[in-house]
């Protein structure tokens, strides 16, 4: 059974194609920055591709947090007005960035320009997306250096101009979707879930992941989205990589409770793909059109 279902309800533009020598911009608007040496392994490799990498408050400390919010708030705002920054790269995720979202107004920024992390990013990535405005589901400066080579390259090649190759997980059936494509993490996403900054996810692609959250939680969190009914009109579903999930008691898999939750919904579902934590997490833009096989187990984003 074939499903298409209405996947231009939201309007979305890519931020113009990165050229050698526009400036980026790193900040961290979620948690302090713990590992310095992966941190400058990222600005290196971006710097290697002939991008100016610009250092904005990195070493900030506010308990858990990068800087107090006003602090990591204006650092955004300050990324998003300056027209010669073509780009925000993410230091770290953690935790804080929805925080920004509070009292926040995206009128800051002036032109689309590219906005790259995953994890806790997903609360600005989404938001970003609401806004109009295409992201990247992809390696924070962190994370990029652990990211084999033709994961790095995956997310150079998208951001400047260039197509990326369909990703292959375990198809559960229910046939073809094409929608809007919104990645990002499981947790931070259904918290988003009432608030102004949550997309209209009509005919959306899901692509959830996570890490840390036991099955029970998982499940917690799929049976809301569930009751809100977010689930009624959406597309499709891939499923990344749900890490260290396991826990001592006796129970459902994490798998398990994925099967559970999402296998009755009536739309394709593709498991396994590489994206997430602990392990191979290729780049996915936000909002673009995609399409989703749930009978061959493939995830492929559809041409510019």
């Amino acid at each position: 059974m074939a499903i298409a279902r209405n996947p231009m309800s939201l309007s979305i533009q890519l931020p113009p194609p990165l050229q050698p020598g526009d400036l980026l911009v790193s900040i961290a608007p979620s948690g302090c920055v713990r590992d310095k040496n992966a941190f400058e392994a990222g600005v290196n490799l971006w710097r290697s591709q002939g991008y100016r990498v610009e250092i904005s408050g990195i070493d900030d400390r506010h308990g858990y947090l990068a800087g107090t919010d006003a602090q990591r708030r204006d650092r955004l705002s300050r990324a998003l007005s300056d027209p010669e920054v073509k780009g925000i790269l993410y230091a770290r995720g953690g935790y804080g960035g929805a925080r920004l979202l509070e009292h926040w107004d995206w009128n800051a920024a002036t032109t689309p320009k590219w906005s790259i992390g995953f994890s806790d990013i997903t609360a600005l990535l989404w938001s970003w997306a609401k806004q109009g405005i295409s992201g990247v589901h992809g390696p924070l400066l962190a994370t990029l250096a652990q990211e084999p080579q033709s994961s790095q390259n995956r997310l150079f090649d998208w951001v400047s101009g260039g197509a990326i190759a369909p990703l292959t997980g375990r198809g559960w059936g229910g046939g073809t979707a094409i929608g809007r494509l919104f990645p990002g993490n499981l947790a931070v996403a259904t918290h988003l879930i009432g608030t102004p900054h949550e997309p209209d996810l009509t005919g959306a692609i899901l692509a959830f992941e996570d890490i840390g959250e036991a099955p029970y939680r998982i499940d917690r969190l799929l049976t809301h989205w569930r009751m809100s009914g977010r689930f009624d009109n959406i597309a499709g579903i891939a499923l990344g990589r749900f890490s260290r999930s396991d826990v001592a008691v006796p129970g459902f898999t994490a798998e398990e409770v994925l099967h559970d939750r999402l296998s009755d919904l009536g739309v394709p579902v593709v498991s396994d793909l590489p994206f997430g934590h602990d392990g191979i997490n290729c780049a996915l833009p936000v909002g673009v059109v995609a399409e989703l096989d749930g009978d061959r187990g493939s995830l492929a984003i559809c041409p510019r």
